[in-house]
C-alpha cells in the first residue's frame, strides 16, 4: 500500500471534503469579522459585523453628567465612598464610559473637585464685584459666607470633602489653592492683601465651624465675626 493511500488520509483529489470527527470550518467574509452571540443575516456568516466598526451612541454632553453625577456621588457618600460604578450609576449610564472618559478616578475626583471650587469662586467674583464700596463690600462678605457658602448642605458637605481629601491628596491641594487665590483676588478688589488673605481664613474657618459644630454660629453671630475684623 501506497503512502498516498493510507487509511485516514485524503487523497489530492478530495481537497476540501469533510474529515470524521471534525466540523467543516466555515469560510470568511472579506471585510467581516465574527461577533460571538450575534445572529447572521441572510446569507451571511453568523454574528458577522463590518471590520472595524463599533455602535457608539451619540452622547456628547456624557462626560459633563459624570462629572455632575460624581458631586453628587461625594456629596451622598463621601469621597472614600466614590467609585467608578457609583458614579455610573448616578449618572445612568455603563460602567465603561467611566473608563473611557477618565483615566482613574483621581482624575474624576479632581474634575469634580475644580468645578465646585470654581462654582464658588464666581460666587466670591459677583458678590464683590457688585460691591461699590467698603461698607456694601463687607455686607458682600456676609451675604456670602451666610447666603452662599452655607445656604447648600450638599455643597458644605463637598467643601468639607475637598479640604480633607486634599491635605493627603496634592493634586486636590492645587485645586484648593487655585481657589484660595480667586477668591483673595475678590476680596483685594475692596481690601489690601494682608487684609484679603486673613479674611479668606476667617471665611474657611467660619464654613468648617459651621460644618462640624453641632452647635453652629447664627447668622447674627456671623455678622458679628465679620464686621469685628473689618471695622
Amino acid at each position: 500500500m501506497s503512502r498516498d493511500s493510507a487509511p485516514g488520509r485524503a487523497t489530492a483529489g478530495a481537497a476540501g471534503s469533510a474529515v470524521p470527527g471534525r466540523v467543516p470550518a466555515k469560510s470568511a467574509v472579506p471585510g467581516r469579522v465574527p461577533v460571538e452571540g450575534a445572529v447572521p443575516a441572510e446569507g451571511g456568516v453568523a454574528g458577522d459585523v463590518p471590520k472595524g466598526r463599533r455602535t457608539r451612541r451619540h452622547d456628547p454632553g456624557r462626560r459633563d453628567r459624570l462629572i455632575d453625577a460624581a458631586l453628587r456621588v461625594i456629596a451622598e457618600r463621601g469621597v472614600a465612598g466614590t467609585t467608578h460604578r457609583e458614579i455610573a450609576r448616578a449618572a445612568d449610564v455603563p460602567l465603561g464610559s467611566m473608563t473611557y472618559h477618565f483615566s482613574s478616578l483621581d482624575e474624576v475626583l479632581a474634575e469634580a473637585f475644580t468645578r465646585h471650587a470654581e462654582a464658588a469662586a464666581r460666587v466670591f467674583d459677583e458678590r464683590l464685584g457688585a460691591a461699590t464700596d467698603r461698607d456694601s463690600a463687607v455686607e458682600a462678605v456676609i451675604t456670602l459666607v451666610r447666603d452662599d457658602l452655607l445656604g447648600s448642605p450638599a455643597d458644605l458637605v463637598l467643601t468639607v470633602e475637598l479640604y480633607v481629601a486634599a491635605a493627603r491628596n496634592p493634586a486636590l491641594r492645587a485645586v484648593t489653592q487655585g481657589w484660595m487665590q480667586r477668591s483673595r483676588s475678590a476680596l483685594e478688589r475692596h481690601f489690601d492683601p494682608t487684609t484679603a488673605r486673613e479674611l479668606d481664613a476667617l471665611i474657611e474657618g467660619l464654613v468648617l465651624h459651621s460644618a462640624l459644630s453641632t452647635d453652629p454660629m447664627n447668622p447674627g453671630q456671623i455678622r458679628h465675626a465679620i464686621e469685628r475684623y473689618l471695622r
